[in-house]
């Protein structure tokens, strides 16, 4: 049997108990990759719906199992440093290393620039933005001491364009690609690469969410950011989790600083 691509490889993965996080964690799983998943692992006041469960993280730790890998869950906030440092310490006291950091844990919701609270621009900037600093913080300085490592910031399209009822979200995405090319810069002298993805809309959990708010369907959520080339109102986790897996590998051993979109055309209108 040929050996797996990310056979004896660690990845740390947040936002890991669904969507897309989920769907990349397995995906590195099946590839041999050992898995650290992080999540809230419950629910927020802002914005409200549904995230991923405890249930969910233990699920995915079966499933990573039954693929032949192992995995450790960790349920905490991106926004809680003691909790984040913790995982962090937990992976690398478990396995020495950590070679891959999916920074996927986020949240959306509409809201007109000035009607939004306080409270939703913070919370927004702070999961989204602060969450993957406080998180590559912890784990930067562990890839540096192996002088190997990627970081990948899961953005949006909404990262490079701008979205109408969603600035504080477009505004964490952008800032997300601002990190990405920053580090980029910084890391490259310890052999750590730094990319960041760029996908239209998802569809995951997160819909459902977001349509329970807006007293809407989730076709109806889909249908408002129309405009994919590509005739599909949302591409799958699974899509997102295969641009993980190449950009992961040493197959992009020279991709670093760019912006991988996985947009179904929408952003050539």
């Amino acid at each position: 049997m040929a050996e797996r691509e990310f056979a004896g490889r660690v990845a740390f993965v947040t936002g890991a108990a669904h969507g897309q996080g989920r769907a990349a964690a397995l995906a590195l799983a099946r590839e041999g990759a050992r898995i650290a998943a992080f999540d809230v692992a419950g629910p927020l006041p802002y914005p409200g719906y549904a995230l991923g469960s405890g249930d969910d993280l233990r699920s995915l730790q079966l499933q990573c199992r039954e693929a032949g890998s192992d995995c450790l869950t960790f349920a905490g906030d991106v926004r809680d440093d003691a909790a984040v440092t913790a995982a962090v310490d937990a992976t690398v006291g478990e396995w020495g290393r950590i070679d891959v950091l999916f920074n996927n844990a986020g949240i959306c919701a509409y809201g007109l620039a000035h009607e939004l609270t306080e409270e939703a621009w913070d919370a927004m900037i702070d999961i989204n933005l602060k969450g993957a600093w406080l998180v590559a913080r912890r784990v930067i300085p562990v890839m540096m001491r192996q002088r190997s490592g990627v970081i990948i910031n899961n953005s949006s399209v909404g990262g490079l364009r701008g979205m109408a009822r969603l600035s504080h979200y477009a505004a964490s995405k952008w800032g997300l690609t601002g990190l990405t090319k920053s580090w980029a810069i910084e890391l490259a002298p310890h052999g750590v690469r730094v990319v960041s993805i760029h996908p239209t809309g998802v569809n995951t959990p997160m819909n459902d969410g977001l349509a329970a708010l807006e007293g809407a369907t989730p076709e109806e959520i889909a249908g408002r950011s129309a405009g994919n080339l590509l005739p599909v109102p949302w591409i799958e986790p699974e899509d997102v989790a295969e641009a993980v897996l190449y950009l992961a590998s040493d197959r992009a051993r020279y991709v670093t600083g760019s912006q991988f979109v996985i947009d179904a055309g929408l952003l050539t209108r």
